[in-house]
């Protein structure tokens, strides 16, 4: 039972989480969605009656991101910034059983787009935030909140675009976001992971041309689709050889499993098949991304598409991510392999390119979090762990800074369902989630800036 200050916070960051959800900024990936204004304006409505001086800024239109910052009592202690974006991807409706946009409350769950990724972050800490200002609290260091805008599509429109023309204004030392706060462990070494890195993003548009023609006559012809459609079926079928990093090695350790069982996740000969047979198929996903380049074909355009019409251009978008340690030739590498003669048929075009990034665990802000931890859960460690997409935490690590994916959910969300409900159907976020990660906030900032 939630009780005094925790269930005002609480019901607090459900109904911003709600608002947020109703909202729709939707991040298609193309200029003019997202529509970040409409979650801009609900936070700073929150906010701004509590007393956080709010700057905003849009990077095109509709496209805002929010600032505000605790001037610090000591210009040389370290700064902490709070960023949660306010994007989501898009929903189709007919695979929920609830409406993906309705962010109703339901058996102690919040459903919703956005509800897992990220807007139960970003919920959390406007609302710790806001208790913040309201208190008259002073941080020994500078304390930033930042609501950003486009990071589904990869933060043209927001952290980067920020970083690119108001780097002072969204600069911390230290920063805290998406995603971590899992528990795993085993029952005698409970653990709670903080993401402290995450795979690369490569992101390629492939052009594939052709002869266009019309539909009727397609002997002979040099149909650009049908091209294209080979060279989906070679990327899927590619199957990059695993790489073991030493993050990997730790999360293995960290583990409740058996000893046959983490020894068959280190061989790079045996680890493959016990992945395609495991049950559990968000587990199984995860653990492949953890150890494996990716590509995964998710988007096909063409001028020519018409029923009658053979296409004589077509483009593909591939998410690609890769592991530390590779960069935009082995990329290149891989694709020449997974393409086979094809390769030669395509243009390529880098649409993002961005590595593999990790911070160190030796300094204060890891310390406050496993001292913030252990107030709920007494007997847990910290485990570093690594996000397998890509968050804006890449944006201040090439700045310098040491970013965090951070959380804290109840010990009752597992994960490998966890990792299906981002950008999947029935996404929501348990309500005893939303108070251990709010009150989490609250307590790192009070330990390392209190």
């Amino acid at each position: 039972m939630v009780s005094g200050p925790d269930r005002n916070l609480t019901g607090s960051t459900v109904e911003l989480l709600q608002a947020l959800i109703r909202n729709r900024c939707i991040n298609d990936g193309t200029p003019e969605s997202g529509h970040e204004v409409r979650n801009a304006e609900t936070l700073a409505a929150y906010l701004e009656p509590l007393g956080a001086d709010l700057q905003r800024y849009e990077a095109a239109p509709g496209r805002v991101s929010l600032i505000s910052r605790l001037e610090g009592s000591d210009p040389n202690a370290p700064s902490l910034c709070l960023m949660g974006h306010t994007d989501v991807v898009p929903a189709r409706a007919e695979g929920w059983t609830r409406d993906p946009f309705g962010g109703e409350l339901i058996d102690g769950e919040v459903w919703g787009r956005g509800a897992v990724d990220m807007l139960n972050i970003t919920a959390s800490m406007a609302v710790a935030f806001g208790r913040l200002c309201r208190s008259g609290f002073r941080p020994r260091g500078d304390v930033v909140f930042l609501a950003v805008a486009d990071e589904e599509a990869g933060s043209a429109f927001g952290a980067r675009w920020m970083a690119d023309n108001h780097r002072d204004d969204m600069w911390a030392d230290y920063v805290l976001t998406e995603n971590g706060g899992l528990h795993g462990g085993t029952p005698q070494r409970p653990l709670v992971t903080i993401n402290v890195a995450e795979r690369g993003v490569a992101w390629r548009r492939l052009r594939i041309s052709g002869r266009p023609g019309h539909g009727s006559m397609p002997f002979r012809s040099d149909n650009a689709l049908v091209t294209a459609a080979a060279v989906i079926q070679r990327l899927a079928d590619y199957r990059p050889p695993p790489r073991f990093t030493e993050l990997w090695s730790a999360q293995v350790d960290a583990m409740n499993i058996d000893e046959q069982t983490r020894a068959v996740l280190r061989d790079p000969d045996r680890i493959d098949e016990f992945l395609a047979c495991l049950p559990n198929v968000g587990a199984a996903g995860h653990l492949h991304a953890c150890t494996h380049t990716t590509f995964s074909p998710n988007l096909l355009r063409s001028p020519d598409m018409k029923a009658n019409v053979i296409p004589g251009d077509v483009e593909l978008e591939i998410d690609i991510r890769t592991l530390p340690g590779e960069d935009e030739h082995t990329v290149d590498h891989h694709l020449r392999q997974a393409l086979g003669e094809l390769y030669d048929k395509v243009e390529i075009d880098v649409m993002m390119n961005d590595q593999a990034s990790i911070s160190r665990t030796d300094n204060p802000l890891w310390d406050s979090l496993a001292r913030a931890v252990t107030k709920s859960f007494p007997r847990a460690d910290l485990h570093p762990g690594m996000v397998v997409g890509f968050t804006d935490s890449r944006i201040y690590r090439s700045m310098g800074a040491v970013a965090y994916g951070a959380g804290l959910f109840s010990p009752d969300v597992d994960p490998g369902d966890f990792a299906r409900r981002f950008h999947g159907d029935d996404e929501r976020i348990d309500v005893e989630s939303l108070r251990l990660t709010t009150r989490l906030w609250l307590d790192v900032v009070g330990d390392l800036q209190g």
